[in-house]
Order: C-alpha cells, then structure tokens, then sequence
C-alpha cells in the first residue's frame, strides 16, 4: 500500500472517529436538559464497547470464511485478538481492520436512540456488545465479505451471490441501525415525558458538523486509498448533504409555515444516509436528487410518526432506515456506467433483475435486525429491568442515574 493511501486512510480514520463526539452532541440537543449526558454516555460507550468485541470475535464474524459456506456468517477464531495484525501485510490490513471498528462502533451507537431518555445505563452496557454479536455481525458479513475462489475463501451471500451494490454500509449500518432502534423503542415503550423540541439547538448544529466531517472520512475512506473514487464520492456526498437541506427547508417552508434549524439538520444527515450506498455509482445531479429524495422521504417517515404512539425518540428509523432504502432504491433506477463503480441503473440500461436483488437486500435486512434486536431486547426484558421508573425519568436520567447534570438549573 502507498504511502499517500496510508495517509489519507488515517486522516479519514480520524475523521470518522469526530463521529462519536458529534453524533453524542446532536442526540444529546435534541433530547431535554435531563437526559443530555446519558445520551451521551450512551454514544461514546459504543466506541469502548464495540471495539472489545470486535478484536476478541467480531472481525472474523464479519470478515472471516464463512461458516459451513453459506454466506451467513464469518468464522469468529479467523481474527481473534487481531493476531493476524501484528505484522505488514503490504496491504494496510492493520488500518483496515481499525476502520472496520469504527464501522461497527457507530451502528451501535445510532441504535442508541431508541432507548433515549429511558433506559438503564448498565442495561445498555449489556445490549450493546450483544447486538453487535447477534445483529451486525451477520448483516456486515452479508454485506462486506468477498469471496476469493482461488483461496477457497467464501465471504456473505448479499456481497457474493445477490451482487448488491452498497458502496458503503447503506444497509449493514444505516438500516440495520434504523429498523434495531425501532425495535429498540417498541419493547422500551414510550418516554414518561416527550418533549418535541429539542433543548438546545447550538449544541446540535455543532453535532451535525461534526457528523459532516467524518462522513466524508467514512465514504472517502471506504474507497481504500488517495485515488480518483476518493475525491468522486466526497463530491458526491457533500452534494447529497446539500440536496437535503434544501429539500427539508422546502418542505418545513411550505407544509408548516416556518423552517427550523432542526430541520435542516435532520435534511442535512437524511441526504448522507441517501448517498451512502450509492456514491461511487451516480453523476453529481443525481446525487442532489438522492439527497433531496431521501430528506423528504425522511420527512414524511417523521411526520407519519407522529400519528402514531411508537417513541422513536430522535428518529433513527425515519432518517437511517428510510432514507437508507431511498438510496439502496435510487442505484438500481439511476445509477450510470460512466461513474467509477460502472454500475448502470434500469433506467440507464441496466438489467432490470437489479430491481429484485436489491428488494431482497433491502427486505432481509430489515426483516432480520428488527426481529433480532426485538428479540433481545424482549429476552433482556425478562431477565433483569430495562428501563427507569416513570419518577425516575421525571427526575431525569442524569441525576438519577449518574449523579451530575449538564446544565446547573436542571
């Protein structure tokens, strides 16, 4: 591996990682001043977490030869204690084996969100390194591991058998992250007190920024080094970033009378969500049209939720889930051959069984890691409390669960 892809990998490494932080500031505004650490906890813990699990067995669940070969899951010994990195491979295996945690880390930590403001801490210090084993890891090894004939290697069935085309993690993170926080949510049951304004707005805008910066790391460094699909899927990312804000504020305008700095925050991130899958794999227009698309299906999926009682306290499916499904969608009608991942849409002379490929994809994922993180959490239910009382998140969750508060009146 190149010096300069060394180095671009590692400062979009360290971009991603301004993720945590960030993403622990836009939840964290978005919920009232009572619950604003918890949140935070909540996010960064993910990190420490996900990454013990990931170097004992998640690597080689995700990326090893898979079991029995059918394209399930890894091997979970293949990787152990990351053995395999101790060394050079020419390959940059080492950073990317980090890269991967990161991956991982921030699945479970947009899951997060649906135990917002109501669950307890030590309970989530359980579900979370379990959700990895159960949920991601399987999904990721669908999603991510190629297979290597010559080496008798098999890797997961969506990758190699469907062909799916998911540049970088539309449905292993976002979906998956979307329909497990929904779940999440349902067995939690709503918040005592919901409020539908966020506390603090300044501190989630700083919190979206931050977001900004590590997707471009994300997506930028998913194209493995300093090279052309590099600098086009960091174009293509920010225009979807764009796309969404203008379509939220079009929308919030027009539909209720005045836009938000919410809004547009949540349009901003719909139409990252939106581009994701398909970065390598559509011109610089369609990239606005992926993010104005998946903003406004983000809004829709948003405003639907109202109607209903299920708390998906700061709206993971709506934004991940849904807005993840609008770009799995918008490569198999739009995408173009002449972007560097070749990749060309029905619409543009592609083979119209892309279209069943990808509704498989899109349905397996959801379907499993809303019925596996259901699951879980409802065996977790059984065994020991999940949740705080309702006098004790109306006292709110930092004092009673950590014994400090974010602001000094709350």
């Amino acid at each position: 591996m190149q010096g300069a892809d060394i180095a671009w990998i590692l400062a979009a490494f360290s971009m991603v990682l301004l993720m945590f932080p960030g993403l622990a500031m836009l939840y964290g505004g978005m919920l009232n001043g009572r619950s604003v650490l918890n949140m935070m906890m909540m996010v960064m813990s993910s990190l420490g977490i996900t990454a013990i699990v990931y170097v004992i067995v998640g690597h080689g669940l995700v990326m090893g030869n898979s079991v029995g070969s059918w394209g399930l899951i890894g091997n979970p010994f293949e990787f152990s204690f990351y053995q395999e990195f101790l060394h050079d491979n020419g390959k940059g295996g080492t950073l990317f084996a980090a890269f991967y945690i990161l991956f991982a880390a921030i699945s479970v930590a947009l899951v997060s969100s649906g135990a917002a403001g109501r669950m307890r801490f030590d309970a989530w210090i359980v579900f979370a390194p379990l959700w990895v084993l159960l949920v991601y890891c399987p999904i990721a090894h669908w999603v991510f591991a190629p297979s290597d004939p010559a080496a008798g290697v098999v890797g997961g069935w969506m990758r190699n058998t469907l062909h799916l085309h998911d540049f970088a993690g539309g449905t292993a993170v976002h979906m998956n992250a979307g329909a497990s926080g929904l779940a999440l949510a349902m067995v939690l049951g709503r918040r005592a007190t919901v409020e539908h304004r966020p506390h603090n707005l300044p501190l989630m805008l700083v919190g979206a920024g931050l977001i900004f910066m590590g997707w471009m790391g994300f997506n930028g460094g998913t194209a493995g080094g300093a090279n052309f699909l590099a600098e086009y899927v960091v174009m293509t990312t920010l225009l979807a970033l764009c796309g969404g804000i203008v379509a939220y504020y079009l929308l919030e305008r027009f539909l209720r009378k005045n836009a938000t700095l919410a809004g547009l925050a949540t349009g901003s991130i719909a139409g990252m969500v939106g581009i994701t899958p398909v970065a390598d794999a559509v011109s610089p227009m369609a990239a606005i049209a992926v993010g104005m698309l998946a903003a406004s299906a983000a809004y829709w999926a948003i405003d639907l939720k109202r109607k209903h009682k299920v708390d998906d306290s700061l709206d993971v499916f709506a934004v991940h889930g849904i807005s993840g499904i609008v770009g799995a969608l918008f490569v198999v009608f739009f995408g173009v051959a002449s972007a560097p991942a070749n990749h060309a849409g029905v619409f543009f002379g592609g083979s119209p069984d892309l279209i069943w490929r990808e509704i498989v994809a899109i349905v397996c994922t959801l379907a499993y890691s809303f019925i596996a993180t259901y699951a879980l959490a409802w065996v977790m239910s059984k065994c020991f409390t999940l949740r705080l009382s309702e006098e004790e998140e109306k006292a709110g969750v930092d004092k009673t669960l950590h014994r400090e508060v974010a602001y000094a009146t709350t």
